[in-house]
């Protein structure tokens, strides 16, 4: 028998959510049904409702999440019921080039589950990046529940599922900041603090937090910047030159992405220095810069796709961090909410009144 649970529904370009009843399959081969006990809000989610990514209406909203395992189909090894996890949607398959070569964080065939969730009139849903959390229960892969110390509380652990992920791996993976370095982040909601703090653990001297939000600017310094530049009233690429005895960042990690904050990032950054993009445009954006500069300048234009996280590898390893009090995920939660906050929590991050709503259910 399915499962009956609420969900966050988004039917249609610029609509509000709706909270409506979902029925959720038992799971088959290769699948697990998880009891949600926290999501994140991530911009994401307000893509999808928008129609930013796809036009596959009615959404089924909600991916930075965590909870336990409820139950599992055939052949599922590694999870069983009982277990904590958080959900991830980079699900490696082990079997495509990139896995193979020894690069599964590049997998070009990542799992989701086969059935689909549906309304109760039978309407199949699309689940936010394969997952669909804002929900009781959710149907995924198996590969796409990660297991962690369940000493962790949801609220915190499902941030790794998304956004605080891709803001420390722009850092740690992504951009390989190191010892004695100097990085800049443009954009300092909950991504790019993810990287200022991911600079701070690779232990970079400089950490330098653009934005134009004063606010948010406060917010950077809690999570380890060491100067701050409002961008309204200072040019962001002199600023950074100037800290940085006139030659630029060594690593430079766009939040943002968008072509302005991406020209700024390019040439705040060092000669051979790096540039990292994981702000995510949208694709009507272009972006023109001079070749010879783009030769001249050297070093590395890299775009980081989930933080190159391996799930497997890094969200157990940083759970431990967080339990060890040598990462405050804490700090990312401004406010814990419900299903029917979610439309309002949208506002409040447009408006840039939070770093994180996380729905608790």
């Amino acid at each position: 028998m399915p499962y009956e649970v609420r969900g966050v529904i988004a039917r249609g370009e610029g609509r509000e959510v709706s909270v409506e009843k979902v029925l959720v399959p038992d799971p088959g081969p290769g699948e697990a049904v998880v009891a949600v006990q926290a999501c994140g809000v991530c911009h994401t989610d307000l893509h999808y409702r928008e129609g930013g990514i796809s036009d596959d209406f009615p959404f089924l909203l909600g991916h930075e999440a965590a909870g336990v395992v409820e139950a599992v189909g055939e052949g599922v090894t590694g999870i069983e019921p009982g277990d904590f996890v958080i959900l991830n949607w980079r699900a490696v398959c082990g079997q495509c080039r990139a896995c193979l070569r020894g690069r599964p964080w590049y997998c070009f065939a990542t799992h989701n589950a086969t059935q689909k969730m549906t309304l109760e009139d039978g309407t199949e849903l699309s689940p936010a990046l394969g997952i669909g959390a804002f929900l009781g229960k959710t149907l995924v892969a198996a590969g796409q529940c990660t297991k962690v110390s369940p000493e962790a509380p949801a609220t915190v652990a499902g941030l790794l599922g998304c956004g605080v992920m891709a803001g420390l791996g722009a850092a740690l993976n992504t951009g390989g900041v190191t010892r004695g370095d100097s990085v800049a982040v443009i954009g300092c909601g909950g991504v790019g603090d993810a990287a200022v703090l991911g600079a701070q653990l690779a232990g970079a001297s400089t950490i330098i937090a653009i934005d134009v939000d004063d606010r948010k600017l406060a917010w950077a310094r809690d999570f380890g910047a060491t100067h701050t530049v409002n961008s309204r009233e200072n040019d962001p690429v002199d600023a950074v030159r100037d800290l940085t005895d006139g030659f630029g960042a060594d690593v430079v990690i766009d939040a943002v992405g968008r072509p302005e904050t991406y020209r700024q990032a390019f040439y705040a950054r060092d000669l051979a220095g790096t540039v990292v993009l994981v702000g995510v445009p949208t694709p009507e954006m272009t972006l023109e810069l001079p070749l010879l500069d783009l030769f001249g300048r050297g070093g590395s234009l890299k775009s980081s796709w989930y933080g190159d996280c391996l799930p497997s590898r890094d969200f157990p390893m940083l759970i431990d961090l967080y339990l060890q009090g040598r990462l405050p995920l804490d700090k990312f939660v401004t406010e814990t909410i419900g299903l029917d906050d979610v439309e309002e929590s949208f506002a409040k991050m447009e408006r840039g009144e939070v770093l994180r709503s996380v729905v608790v259910l």
